[in-house]
């Protein structure tokens, strides 16, 4: 308790001061990124701090109420983008910023920028500059569609010698069938085009499997698309259900152990800049960390290495992990195709993402910025505030500063400041199943806010020595 008040009470000096912030002065060479964001994460925000102080001048594209963007000062223009015409909002910033490279925060802004790729390219000459853009931002053209389907990008992996879960496409209830004819229960069934947890269901039974491919096919139904708009203040699922979007589905042989994951940066197929980290502490047994220890782990390198060279990838990245618990062997289950945390932390050379961006853009060697902390325990807050002080106490405490507009948003974020949310969050607590399918738990502190349906659940993994020695890397 003691360790808790004092973290608020170094958030509430935050919030009362008000020191002229460390922006970039040498606007007018400054190179320019466009960041888009359809969620109201703050993980856009927390980067565009971090590319400000390597020495971009960083714009947004973002939802135009209660975005953590709006508040970050480190931000010098932001743009609305619209949930019905998302691909005509983002044109029309990039023609207003002219960027140097546009960095997508979420996956849907990953899809709307590939959209976007195949009008202009569709175009000629007239699109000549945006596609260049885009391939510019995200690498080779033919990486795009590999990388929006689980599946296969793990075929991608696999061939270049990758260590992954067994994984089948699900089309229909034989595919189901016959996959319970190779693989025991547990299995992890996915939907494409999901973040956060949402997408994910762990089932015990062949019963479990079918409710759970039922309803991750169904994730883009109207019901749901009129309740993100009405209670989540979130237009964009509107959007999948007009056009009648299906989601692939793929189920993966079971991983007992701990998750973990990188965040990359990569240039034309070369990886930059890495940060892996192990999960101490998450929200739910599918849901996104709280707590990590940072760990360089050979076998997380490699991937990252080879996806990228293979794809030709070019921007940020990231890739989750299972570590085996009896043998380290370490599994990698699926890649986000945009930001990851911690990618804005800057933890000195070949570990400090912004600044990788900045050279790269700039034409200049990698900087030599000190590591913001030296702790290789790294609590996200707020949510790992309603945790144990033992475990906080321990870690580098993620506080953005000079920054008091947005740490107010961080802890009361919209829409769940709203009355509307409030009384649907009391009532799905109320009513919140306790058995079957495991589904990702979400709560107020949490910022993807998706569905809202479940009971929160804080999974601790046990801290241990970093790995020394991991298993060779598969043939």
């Amino acid at each position: 308790m003691r360790m808790w008040k004092h973290t608020i009470q170094l958030l509430m000096n935050i919030l009362e001061r008000d020191p002229k912030p460390q922006m970039n002065t040498n606007k007018a060479a400054a190179k320019k990124v466009l960041l888009t964001d359809t969620n109201r994460w703050d993980l856009a925000a927390r980067l565009a701090i971090g590319l400000n102080e390597a020495g971009c001048q960083v714009s947004a594209i973002c939802p135009a109420r209660g975005h953590a963007l709006l508040k970050a000062r480190a931000v010098k223009r932001t743009f609305g983008y619209s949930g019905l015409r998302p691909i005509e909002s983002l044109k029309a910033a990039i023609e207003a910023v002219d960027p140097d490279v546009v960095v997508p925060s979420c996956d849907r802004s990953v899809e709307h920028l590939h959209e976007l790729y195949d009008r202009e390219k569709s175009r000629g000459a007239a699109g000549s500059r945006i596609v260049n853009l885009i391939e510019r931002s995200l690498g080779r053209a033919e990486s795009y569609p590999i990388v929006s389907s689980r599946n296969d990008i793990l075929a991608i992996a696999r061939e270049e010698g990758v260590r992954v879960p067994r994984t089948s496409r699900i089309c229909s209830t034989e595919d189901l069938q016959h996959w319970q004819t190779q693989e025991p229960f547990p299995w992890v069934i996915k939907a494409d085009g999901t973040w956060g947890g949402v997408g994910v269901r762990v089932v015990q039974s062949a019963k479990e499997a079918a409710c759970a491919c039922g309803e991750l096919a169904q994730i883009s139904r109207f019901t749901r698309a009129i309740k993100r708009l009405v209670v989540n203040r979130d237009p964009f699922l509107l959007r999948p259900w007009w056009n009648r979007l299906e989601r692939k589905i793929i189920v993966q042989s079971y991983v007992n152990g701990r998750p973990a994951n990188c965040t990359v940066f990569s240039w034309k197929g070369r990886v930059l800049a890495l940060i892996g980290v192990e999960v101490v502490r998450s929200d739910g047994a599918t849901g996104p960390a709280s707590i990590v220890r940072i760990v360089d782990n050979p076998e997380m390198r490699f991937a990252a290495e080879r996806i990228a060279s293979r794809l030709g990838l070019s921007g940020f990245f990231g890739l989750d992990f299972m570590i085996e618990n009896e043998s380290a062997a370490v599994h990698l289950i699926e890649m986000n195709p945009r930001l990851a945390p911690p990618c804005y932390l800057r933890l000195g050379k070949g570990s400090d993402l912004p600044g990788a961006l900045w050279a790269q853009l700039e034409g200049q060697p990698l900087p030599e910025h000190p590591p913001v902390t030296q702790n290789d325990m790294i609590a996200y807050l707020p949510q790992a505030l309603k945790g144990h002080d033992d475990i906080l106490s321990q870690c580098y405490q993620d506080i953005p500063q000079n920054e008091p507009e947005l740490i107010k948003e961080i802890l009361n974020p919209f829409p769940d400041r709203t009355l509307l949310f409030r009384l649907v969050q009391h009532f799905a607590r109320k009513h919140a199943p306790t058995a079957g399918i495991e589904v990702p738990s979400t709560t107020a502190r949490d910022n993807l806010k998706q569905d809202r349906r479940d009971v929160s659940e804080s999974v601790e993994v046990p801290i241990e020595p970093p790995i020394e020695k991991v298993r060779a890397r598969p043939s």
